[in-house]
């Protein structure tokens, strides 16, 4: 019985910690350390000498890393990035750099500080800290909204090649991707389905960074770019429309308004997607219902189970018809107008 007692409260110390790995890990790649080691092994010293940091300070953070199996150390106290490490370069193929970066940012730290105020009041932290939304805050924060779009950037990659190898998207004539940031997504589908043509919504300040992403895809020429607000109109000549990490950022009501002007607007026989995370039964899925904390913290929405999907969906004049697991954390909801 001690046994099993040490034990159990060795793993509770490593939840209760786990504010500390996610700020190392920050220091890693805002640093620069992780984007100077894609050249090979170096000592804390000379990394230190290159980011203008203390030497005996960042190598005791190295040597956390290490112990953590980001990096690995020799024994000439030299650090190299190990496979899993290697995941934090900038340039790395499916990096998740931007997202640690945002991760471990003094805003978001301060929003999940808050988190026990957001408990007992239901507000997010963006409101009871700077009394405005997180959109709101963002928009008059460049820099602030600079790391959160390479975030969502950073995230969209893998999960994007998991939804467009799990769902048909060739089965459509034109995808119309609502609320879909720089094209990233989009870009996908077009790629993995050549004879679909796309339309990219978004506001338009968001789209005006998207021709660049849809050219990187080779996509540009199959792809309009328009800027407009989903709570107004949405454009109506596509037959499947895609809602991708849009609805989860809503709560009801506004998830409510946001698929009734989609449904407004569709044409008939259109198909609406939603691509979102579906919360596990009880005891299960401990990343989406963390997730779901993050939607209550930040920007107020709410990550969701199929049931609750299927009646937010009958609400706004749709019935759902399929959910569609990937390899990724997201499922693809399809619906239909009723």
């Amino acid at each position: 019985v001690a046994d099993d007692i040490t034990r159990s409260r060795a793993e509770l110390r490593e939840l209760i910690n786990g504010f500390r790995v996610t700020q190392t890990l920050y220091v890693l790649v805002t640093s620069g350390v992780a984007d100077l080691l894609a050249g090979g092994p170096r000592t804390a010293e000379d990394l230190a000498a290159s980011i203008g940091a203390h030497g005996r300070a960042l190598y005791r953070l190295l040597r956390a890393l290490a112990g953590l199996g980001v990096l690995q150390e020799d024994e000439g106290h030299r650090f190299e990035l190990t496979p899993l490490g290697d995941g934090l370069r900038t340039e790395a193929p499916g990096s998740l750099a931007a997202w640690a970066a945002y991760e471990g940012s003094p805003v978001n730290w301060l929003t999940w500080g808050n988190l026990s105020e957001s408990i007992r009041t239901g507000e997010t932290g963006y409101r009871l800290l700077f009394d405005v939304d997180a959109w709101t805050y963002r928009a008059s924060h460049p820099e602030e909204q600079e790391a959160f779009d390479r975030a969502m950037v950073s995230l969209t990659a893998g999960a994007s090649q998991a939804v467009v190898n799990a769902y048909d998207f060739s089965r459509f004539r034109s995808v119309v991707d609502i609320g879909g940031g720089h094209g990233g997504f989009l870009g996908a589908v077009l790629t993995h389905s050549p004879s679909v043509t796309g339309v990219l919504f978004d506001q338009p300040h968001v789209v005006a960074g998207a021709r660049d992403v849809l050219r990187e895809f080779g996509v540009d020429d199959r792809c309009r770019v328009e800027g407009g607000s989903f709570f107004d109109s949405i454009p109506a000549e596509g037959d499947a429309y895609v809602l991708k990490s849009v609805i989860h950022d809503w709560d009801d009501l506004e998830a409510g308004r946001i698929l009734g002007v989609c449904r407004r607007c569709m044409p008939a026989g259109a198909v609406m997607i939603l691509i979102e995370r579906v919360l596990a039964p009880p005891n299960e899925g401990v990343d989406d219902k963390l997730s779901d904390l993050n939607m209550l913290v930040n920007p107020g929405g709410m990550e969701r189970s199929a049931e609750e999907f299927e009646a937010l969906l009958r609400a706004a004049g749709f019935r759902l018809v399929s959910i569609t697991p990937t390899e990724s954390q997201y499922k693809v909801i399809e619906a239909a107008p009723i």
